[in-house]
């Protein structure tokens, strides 16, 4: 996987992915940004949200789980000091469909975080992540 950063102005920069789609990352007005864009650690916080949805969605799909939604809410606290690493993270998931089994979606949000979302394996390395669910049905 290879993907570029390239600096647009002050500290406003293009990120292009190797699939060709770019985002924009920005400082905090604070640290000499213009707020144009997402700050680089929301954008870990995202990619989190990102793969751990994913993965929930295909474990209820491939189970037969009539799924219509899947929103991923994270709550995440830095440290105070450099390097301001993820110590915590929290992910409510929001799964609605028609007559969801709640255990089945239980089973998709642990084997998301425990086996394959990948940012939530990475970022657990320095973070507390836990997670809970809600079923609502459509």
């Amino acid at each position: 996987m290879k993907a570029r950063v390239k600096l647009i102005e002050g500290v406003s920069f293009a990120g292009q992915s190797e699939s060709g789609h770019t985002v924009v990352m920005d400082g905090a007005p604070d640290g000499g940004g213009k707020n144009l864009g997402v700050r680089p650690m929301e954008m870990l916080l995202l990619g989190l949200g990102g793969c751990s949805a994913y993965d929930v969605v295909h474990i209820l799909r491939k189970g037969r789980q009539a799924i219509t939604d899947c929103v991923a809410d994270l709550e995440a606290t830095r440290a105070d000091t450099d390097p301001k690493v993820f110590t915590r993270i929290h992910v409510r998931f929001t799964v609605t469909g028609k007559g969801l089994d709640p255990k089945r979606v239980e089973q998709a949000v642990r084997l998301s975080a425990e086996k394959y979302c990948s940012a939530s394996l990475m970022l657990g390395k320095t973070a507390e992540i836990t997670h809970d669910f809600e079923v609502v049905e459509a």
